[in-house]
């Protein structure tokens, strides 16, 4: 029963955290000929470099590393000039076809061979990832930019127009880099163990790489808050939303014309870290007009480090998807069986994409966040479990402490979730099934972890002693 309740828990959590990661893509994306351009060049960048390590020239990476990496920076530079082609009406998307484009990318990606597009493309995206971050880091230190926002944002209290809830329990679930991320879990005990040469590397891969995702959020939120409130609001708030705020923007016409876009409205969070990050990169020595590139920089950045998350997220939900239709008819449960596999990935794919359409940053950031701490609950279950069950129940607690803190608050961000946003998005006229769907499936989320934290006592009671384990190791 609760191997069940994990598994379709897993699933649906899967679901919501892509939806939610894809939104902020397709609000950065959306109407943007350069942006299309340079994340659209990455698809083909990555086949060829993994034909070229895997086919052409096997186990030359170097090479193909700067082919790819080179790539990526003229795709970058190039990308400004195709909204003056005849190609640029075709690349400037409105949000549902990038939408739809981004859903066609990650059923490709989860159907075609790992090597082939998955491996290469998320490899490539590390360098840009890392270097990127490594920049950002330099320039922050360089320019140490002025923090204009408040010490204590005016809506600690709740009612804010982004994330409607108070400070405790919602900046639990909506800080997502360096906290306790179920999502990691996934890919590291499912992906990771595949791509390691020695188990040695498990130790600083795994702590290392948090260690640096805490960076980024560190980063994020010094580049963020060195833009004005209102600017802020002005980007990552519906304009009719923002209008009721009472607020002027100090920057943003400015901004808007150093950038080359229009960055109102773009709610998700990934235009206003681009706007400051390139506000960073752009205050360096020789780098003042040079601040379309970077922005632009920052969104291929972003959008490679989500789509990372889109692509390897969908193949691992489409599995788990195989396993159950196998279990109503047999030949679903091969992964080589190529109808089982497109039509699983057309399922996954069919179901984030749903909530991306029909959702908004306030509805689905906070489904995304309780899905992820929600699933960090479940992997931190089943590493207090295997500790006990391997006789070392006294080092339990290193598990068990954040699991009850992580549920504890992620549990009170989906109840008042469901009665301060879901159910009365309900009300509105329109938005009645999405409303109930959303608070339904939040309430469903919630009940599987409460199922798997109230099998832990009879998993626990069958756990060997101490004494026992020693025995058997001999």
């Amino acid at each position: 029963m609760a191997g069940v309740t994990a598994a379709i828990a897993v699933l649906f959590i899967i679901i919501v955290a892509l939806a939610g990661l894809g939104l902020a893509v397709v609000n950065a994306l959306r109407d943007s000929s350069w942006g299309v351009f340079t994340i659209g060049c990455s698809i083909p960048l990555a086949l060829l470099v993994g034909l070229y390590m895997y086919r052409f020239r096997k186990g030359r990476i170097a090479e193909a590393s700067v082919l790819g990496v080179v790539g990526l920076l003229l795709a970058v530079l190039c990308g400004r000039f195709i909204g003056q082609t005849p190609l640029g009406p075709y690349l400037t998307l409105s949000d549902h076809q990038v939408t739809y484009a981004m859903a066609a990318y990650g059923f490709v990606a989860s159907v075609l061979p790992v090597w082939l597009l998955l491996c290469p493309r998320d490899y490539l995206s590390s360098y840009m990832k890392v270097g990127t971050i490594a920049l950002l880091v330099i320039g922050l230190l360089w320019v140490n930019p002025p923090l204009h926002q408040p010490l204590v944002s005016g809506y600690a209290n709740g009612g804010g127009p982004i994330i409607p809830g108070k400070l405790f329990p919602f900046v639990f679930i909506t800080i997502a880099c360096g906290a306790i991320s179920g999502f990691h879990a996934l890919v590291g005990s499912g992906t990771t163990p595949k791509m390691i040469d020695n188990e040695r590397d498990i130790r600083p891969i795994g702590y290392g790489a948090m260690l640096v995702e805490g960076l980024v959020g560190i980063t994020a939120l010094v580049a963020c808050s060195a833009l004005y409130p209102a600017d802020y609001f002005a980007i990552n708030v519906q304009p009719a939303k923002f209008a009721a705020l009472g607020m002027t923007p100090v920057n943003l016409p400015a901004l808007a014309s150093q950038v080359g876009e229009s960055v109102a409205g773009r709610t998700g969070g990934a235009v206003s870290l681009a706007i400051g990050m390139a506000h960073v990169f752009s205050s360096l020595p020789g780098m003042r007009h040079l601040m379309s590139y970077w922005y632009h920089f920052a969104i291929m950045f972003e959008a490679l480090f989500i789509l990372t998350t889109i692509d390897t997220g969908t193949r691992v939900a489409r599995f788990i998807v195989q396993e159950f239709l196998g279990k109503v008819y047999k030949p679903f449960e091969r992964t080589d069986w190529m109808p089982g596999t497109l039509i699983s990935s057309g399922l996954v794919v069919a179901a984030w994409s749903y909530f991306i359409l029909t959702g908004s940053v306030s509805t689905i950031w906070p489904m995304f966040g309780i899905a992820n701490q929600l699933l960090a609950v479940i992997a931190l279950c089943v590493g207090t479990t295997v500790l006990i069950n391997m006789g070392k129940g006294r080092y339990a607690w290193v598990t068990l402490a954040p699991m009850a803190f992580v549920a504890v608050t992620t549990l009170t961000a989906g109840w008042q979730s469901i009665w301060q946003n879901f159910l009365p998005l309900a009300g509105q006229p329109g938005k009645a099934f999405v409303g109930i769907l959303n608070a339904a499936l939040t309430g469903f989320m919630m009940a599987c972890a409460l199922v798997m934290i109230g099998h832990l006592p009879f998993w626990w009671k069958r756990a060997p002693t101490p004494q026992a384990s020693r025995l058997s190791a001999r």
